[in-house]
């Protein structure tokens, strides 16, 4: 696992605007029924990363400008509750990520919420560029830090560790202080897996 130095990790130099995959109406990304954008390439390298093959920034199709409008054309059902920006790193890819929030605000305002993943910290974008800023003041919801295997956890509601945050993006700038997510429910027990043969 890497961890930048503030402003060391630019997305202009990085990013080739590559996706990885485009889900549309899941229920596993975030709250709700929800459109998923995957980007390509993060340099974070978590140990135990289950997205390695997205970590290339050149993995997958360069976006488009035809996806962009497939996004927003596909949120426009009432049932669909937002968007959520995943990866691959969203912050190391800002082009392709502020072009569809930016139309995402324009076309529905805040009747869509937007989520993300990062690796990065809140702590650590508040002290990154402004691309980054931007990014991160067009949110709702911020799942953020690096993935750490040791801190593992499958009872977590929509993240894999125990160090991740689930976090009100508005509330948390107001603050200038990260403020968790009021939905944030986590499981409070865990059921040991099946074992098919035994019951063969």
């Amino acid at each position: 696992m890497r961890n930048p130095k503030p402003q060391e990790w630019l997305a202009q130099e990085l990013s080739q605007q590559y996706i990885a995959d485009y889900k549309t109406y899941n229920f596993v990304d975030g709250e709700g029924v929800r459109n998923s954008l995957y980007v390509s390439g993060c340099l974070f390298a978590c140990e135990g990363c289950f997205n390695k093959a997205v970590q290339n920034f050149r993995y997958g199709t360069p976006f488009t400008k035809e996806l962009e409008d497939q996004i927003i054309a596909d949120l426009a059902p009432s049932y669909v509750q937002g968007l959520t920006l995943l990866g691959g790193e969203p912050f190391l890819n800002t082009q392709v990520c502020l072009a569809v929030v930016r139309r995402v605000r324009e076309v529905y305002g805040h009747t869509k919420d937007i989520w993300s993943w990062s690796g990065y910290t809140f702590e650590e974008l508040l002290l990154e560029t402004p691309d980054k800023l931007e990014l991160l003041a067009s949110l709702d919801v911020l799942v953020d830090g690096r993935f750490e295997l040791t801190k593992k956890d499958l009872n977590l509601q929509f993240r894999g560790s125990s160090n991740q945050r689930i976090l009100d993006v508005p509330k948390s700038l107001a603050a200038n202080s990260a403020v968790i997510w009021e939905k944030c429910l986590d499981a409070t027990q865990s059921y040991e897996q099946i074992n098919k043969s035994a019951l063969i």
